[in-house]
């Protein structure tokens, strides 16, 4: 059944890459949503499907070639960086920095989307995931985020953890909280955008939380959590991009049911557990 993903390049790039997002998708999730900011993928993603949308639109209008994974990173990443600026804005509203970029994401890719005459296929595998999007070059592009990714968490694990519990006391620890915040929030604009590949636009913040949700209920503390969530993000990658593949769907729906099979499995576990 797996012989197709071992035999072509392109799954064996969509394999390889799945696995990757199936570890620091929940990884970066398990922080979000401590912090309580489950929405920001949900916004940044929407913001990547505008510069996705918009490299589309130029390789059209302009006859230039080019991934628009590249436009859909800058435009994440800068959109990282104006919430936290508005975020500084509405000091005493910083949850309205989130619904802003996202209606600003939306505005956006209305307009590149109009621009370039509509839906085509491509576009259409950014917004649901595709088993054969990924390239050669995508892959390896995703790997380095990846290590960058792995790499921060090990070393700035102790003041994201302190960030995410206790912002208060982290300041007063002397910890920068607002350069280790810009840097966690723009990694995750990162991961977003090389989650979208695999998983899609609409998507993309269900792989963030959902296995993290499903960690939750069952977690005896936080760095069990964490384990746990990449080890129900790497389930729902892998059945989900195989079953999607053999089913002929995008793998980002199966992805995600997947995900909410195993919420719901941990949810009846805790239950079952409490009555017994």
């Amino acid at each position: 059944m797996l012989a197709d993903f071992f035999q072509y390049d392109f799954l064996r790039y969509t394999f390889l890459t799945g696995l990757l997002i199936g570890i620091i998708a929940p990884l970066l999730g398990t922080f979000i949503v401590v912090r309580r900011l489950s929405l920001i993928a949900d916004a940044l993603s929407h913001v990547t499907l505008a510069g996705i949308a918009f490299g589309l639109m130029l390789e059209k209008l302009l006859l230039i070639t080019f991934s628009p994974l590249y436009s859909g990173m800058a435009f994440s990443v800068f959109g990282s960086i104006l919430i936290e600026k508005l975020r500084s804005v509405y000091k005493s509203y910083e949850e309205l920095a989130i619904p802003i970029i996202l209606s600003a994401g939306v505005g956006l890719s209305v307009i590149f989307i109009s621009v370039a005459n509509g839906f085509n296929t491509d576009l259409f595998g950014y917004l649901f995931g595709s088993v054969s999007a990924v390239s050669r070059n995508d892959f390896f592009l995703i790997f380095i985020i990846f290590a960058v990714v792995v790499a921060v968490i090990i070393l700035f694990y102790k003041e994201l953890f302190t960030l995410s519990f206790d912002e208060e006391h982290a300041k007063i620890s002397g910890i920068h909280t607002k350069q280790i915040h810009l840097l966690f929030i723009i990694l995750t604009a990162l991961v977003i955008a090389a989650s979208i590949r695999i998983v899609g636009v609409l998507l993309v913040s269900a792989l963030m939380t959902l296995p993290v949700a499903a960690a939750m209920r069952i977690a005896k503390g936080f760095k069990q959590m964490m384990l746990l969530s990449i080890l129900f993000g790497e389930l729902s990658v892998i059945i989900g991009i195989i079953t999607g593949y053999y089913l002929s769907i995008p793998p980002g729906g199966t992805i995600v049911m997947i995900a909410v099979a195993i919420l719901l499995l941990s949810i009846g576990y805790k239950r079952g557990r409490k009555s017994a």
